[in-house]
């Protein structure tokens, strides 16, 4: 499975592809669903472009997103959009419309309870496992581990000459996980190499202009879709397809 992750926490002045509006998402994420993407990770944006968790700026993105594609839509619960975790699971509850999942970073105060309610809401949890963090250890030790709908094992180095061993550092840190998916993917110029290493091992992963700006020959990509369709290349052709 390939997850398009649409924005992060860019902006405009990283690159004019990043979609920022309610509908220059769903327009990014249907372009990606075409390319092959089966999943869509979103940063939703107040009008100033900062990430929100508020429920006015959830709905309309939502909303533009699933009128555009049937796929899962998943959000952001970054602490960086609200630091306080009791603020963060008070935004969470306010929600009117609700993600399909929203990714939740375990080495963040709170993650616990913030996954909590999330799962009483109904809505799937994807756990944030970040390199270089506590994340695997509090994650494997939580009762709510079982409980997830993925692991999420994002390796943070990016530089492209170690990141296939943080990769694999993290995955051995990982062990089973608990018998849930992992979703294996890397950041800035480990990206492609954290990509290509999750489809040798038959995990998923994710691409997208959150991930990365660049494709694989070092190209600005223009429009997520491109940057699915790389990841497509990367995979094996199936026996007997042309």
């Amino acid at each position: 499975m390939i997850q398009v992750c649409l924005n992060g926490r860019r902006g405009a002045g990283d690159s004019a592809a990043v979609p920022m509006s309610p509908a220059s998402m769903a327009e990014s994420a249907a372009g990606a669903v075409a390319a092959g993407a089966a999943d869509v990770h979103v940063h939703p944006k107040t009008p100033c472009g900062h990430d929100s968790l508020s429920a006015r700026v959830l709905e309309p993105v939502l909303t533009a997103i699933r009128g555009a594609v049937d796929v899962p839509v998943g959000v952001t619960t970054g602490a960086w959009d609200e630091p306080d975790p009791v603020r963060r699971v008070e935004r969470v509850r306010s929600w009117t419309v609700l993600p399909d999942h929203a990714s939740v970073n375990w080495d963040e105060p709170g993650a616990e309870e913030l996954a909590a309610t999330l799962l009483e809401r109904g809505v799937g949890v994807e756990a944030g496992i970040r390199s270089g963090t506590e994340a695997a250890r509090r994650f494997l030790a939580s009762p709510l581990a079982p409980r997830v709908t993925r692991v999420l094992a994002e390796v943070a180095d990016p530089d492209p000459a170690t990141a296939l061993s943080t990769a694999r550092s993290l995955l051995d840190e990982l062990g089973a996980a608990h018998g849930v998916p992992v979703l294996l993917h890397g950041e800035d110029g480990g990206a492609w190499p954290v990509a290509g290493l999750a489809i040798r091992l038959g995990l998923d992963t994710r691409i997208g202009l959150e991930d990365t700006l660049l494709l694989p020959d070092g190209r600005p990509a223009r429009s997520n879709a491109q940057l699915v369709e790389a990841v497509r290349r990367l995979q094996p052709r199936l026996p007997g397809s042309a």
